[in-house]
């Protein structure tokens, strides 16, 4: 059965926001962008929560997507295809450690899909951007 494992914010200040979980809920440090103001991935060990920058304008800071971890993203792809409801899962750009891929609901809400997880960093190959 596939698992939420992921799920990411968009703020404006990703440090603040990343501190207060870290404080507040004891979440712990996976990976942090290089840039300052940057992404920044937390955990509590199962979970991974993504702090994300929000650079786009007229769009609101909150829940930005969540993310499935399963066995078999291709067996995802063709419920999507047999029932036709949602986008279909595209390929992450290239660099986007945590997902392989991602697409959306009947409502537009986006989703990742991992077969690796999303506790373990793993740089993809060249992928085109979804």
């Amino acid at each position: 059965m596939p698992k939420i494992r992921h799920l990411a914010i968009r703020t404006e200040d990703t440090g603040k926001l990343a501190a207060f979980y870290m404080d507040v809920f004891d979440m712990q440090l996976l990976h942090k962008g290089k840039a300052e103001g940057g992404a920044i991935f937390l955990t509590d060990g199962y979970f991974n929560l993504a702090i994300l920058p929000n650079h786009e304008q007229n769009a609101p800071n909150g829940l930005y997507h969540f993310g499935f971890e399963v066995e078999n993203g291709e067996a995802v792809v063709e419920k999507m295809k047999k029932i036709n409801y949602g986008k279909l899962p595209k390929p992450r750009p290239n660099g986007r450690p945590y997902a392989e891929t991602r697409g959306s609901d009947p409502d537009g809400n986006y989703f990742d899909i991992s077969e690796h997880g999303f506790l373990n960093v793993e740089p993809l190959g060249e992928k085109k951007p979804c």
